[in-house]
């Protein structure tokens, strides 16, 4: 198993036009593949079953493509989310998919055994299609990405974890009781078992150096965002241990102090002023708290050490509030010996691969649900933010490998929501068959079209509140990943 360090740049900034034209292509053509083959899984149960088919269309809405082959309207709506087969034996859908049946003579009723498999096909199809690619994955591999020491590397200042009485060197062993295996990377790291954690207080259990093992117990914060913006997520204000600090200057800046310094990437950043650096969150605490006074800083560049001085400015784009001096430069910890960033290449099994998403779904549905959690449905994603998931995964190394862990991911997903027993779904058609048979007659018709449109209605309306956090955090105004250019005045001539 061989250990790759992770690139500073790990999303590519700068591509070109027709490479995005491409990749959203790409994108497109992912969500279709995963929609057709789960309305192909209904399709072939209903024509197994001897059902009347009369159209097989992807997305919803007027289709702005269609074709007919031998009785079944095949198209594609206008409306990019979800697809259907139109049944006309199964629970009436036309309110919603529309009644282009050209023919309105009634059609034999079929038994309820026969809904419930044409229903539960779907799901079955989504979740075939996930198992086929965690099958690839397990002969291929991925990449995983973590961070897998447990050990604190700096503390901030005024922070929770310092009112907790957090030191650096502090080893975490659990966190509200349960064991964490690194900081970043999996369900059980400590990045995740903070941001899934429920109460008004955090309890970790440490193991400090010379004292032995204690218990910590902090507050946490959520930074404060616009109403537009995601809820941020809750924080205690302590950095994992890595190894040394790297200066990297913003090139692509105007004016950039750090530029203008002579500061180079790959700069190994010892110290601001008298101060050592040994973390890269505490760098930019240090100039937060600096504000506009010169500093000198010392770097290690082929071996030597180098002194310069960098005077921070307030750039003049963007426009920050309350106002920020900066030098034009990110920092980004080196992998150490005993941390840091690191991709490794494994080949999980298929089982442990879906029993993962399962784990992942459970913990993400129990702190929306809970009332003691921070997170909420505005932390889902809708079909914008699962799209730029996928988009930014192809700008990253190995990206086919990383397109096939969403598949697992976004399948198991599909099929498990879609068996809730709720109209509209796969689930509330199953539910309405099994009531059908022990009752021995049909549900009302004009009730389970009202149930449906109000459950659509409800539906779309999350859908749309969740893709505006989407598309905020897509304009730079959440926690999407673009970088706005920074502009800072011209050095006054001397």
């Amino acid at each position: 198993m061989t250990e790759l360090r992770l690139p500073a740049n790990f999303v590519m900034e700068s591509i070109g036009p027709f490479t995005h034209v491409l990749l959203i292509l790409v994108v497109i053509l992912f969500f279709n593949l995963i929609i057709f083959v789960h309305e192909l899984g209904h399709f072939w149960a209903a024509k197994w079953r001897g059902l009347r088919i009369d159209r097989f269309q992807i997305w919803f809405g007027k289709p702005i493509w269609k074709k007919e082959v031998n009785g079944v309207q095949y198209g594609l709506g206008w409306i990019p989310a979800g697809g259907f087969v139109a049944l006309p034996q199964m629970a009436p859908m036309e309110a919603i998919e529309g009644d282009h049946r050209k023919d309105k003579e009634a059609l034999p009723p079929i038994s309820p055994l026969d809904k419930i498999i044409v229903a539960f096909a779907g799901p079955l199809f989504s979740f075939l299609l996930a198992f086929t690619a965690a099958v690839l994955i397990w002969v291929v591999g991925k990449p995983e990405d973590s961070i897998p020491t447990r050990q604190v590397g700096w503390v901030q200042k005024d922070s929770p974890a310092e009112r907790a009485g957090f030191q650096r060197g502090d080893e975490i062993i659990a966190v509200n009781g349960n064991p964490v295996d690194m900081w970043v990377g999996t369900l059980d790291s400590v990045l995740m078992q903070v941001v899934t954690s429920k109460g008004q207080e955090i309890s970790f259990t440490v193991n400090r150096p010379g004292v032995g093992e204690m218990t910590l117990v902090s507050e946490f914060e959520i930074p404060e965002t616009e109403w537009w913006q995601r809820r941020a997520v809750r924080q205690v204000g302590i950095s994992p241990m890595e190894g040394p600090v790297a200066i990297i200057p913003l090139s692509d800046s105007e004016n950039a102090p750090a530029v203008l310094a002579g500061l180079e990437a790959g700069d190994l950043l010892l110290a601001f002023n008298d101060t050592p650096i040994v973390d890269s969150q505490q760098a930019f605490d240090f100039l937060q708290a600096n504000g506009a006074e010169p500093v000198e800083v010392t770097v290690q560049r082929d071996g030597e050490e180098k002194v310069m001085t960098v005077t921070p400015v307030k750039p003049t784009s963007p426009v920050f509030d309350p106002p920020r001096y900066m030098i034009g430069a990110t920092f980004v910890n080196e992998p150490g010996e005993d941390g840091g960033a690191r991709q490794i290449w494994v080949r999980p099994s298929p089982v442990s691969q879906v029993v993962n998403v399962l784990r992942q779904m459970w913990v993400t549905v129990s702190s929306v649900a809970s009332a003691d959690s921070s997170l909420g449905i505005q932390h889902l994603s809708g079909p914008v933010g699962i799209g730029k998931i996928q988009f930014y995964s192809l700008l990253m190394d190995h990206p086919m490998n990383r397109l096939l862990e969403f598949m697992v991911l976004i399948n198991i997903n599909l099929a498990l929501l879609n068996l809730l027993p709720l109209p509209v779904l796969d689930g509330g058609h199953i539910t309405i068959a099994v009531m059908e048979s022990i009752a021995r007659r049909p549900v009302n018709v004009k009730f389970l079209e009202v149930l449906q449109l109000g459950f659509v209605f409800l539906l779309f309306s999350v859908m749309i509140y969740v893709t505006s956090k989407d598309v905020a955090d897509d304009f730079g105004m959440g926690s999407g990943p673009k970088r706005e250019k920074l502009v800072f005045p011209a050095p006054a001539e001397s």
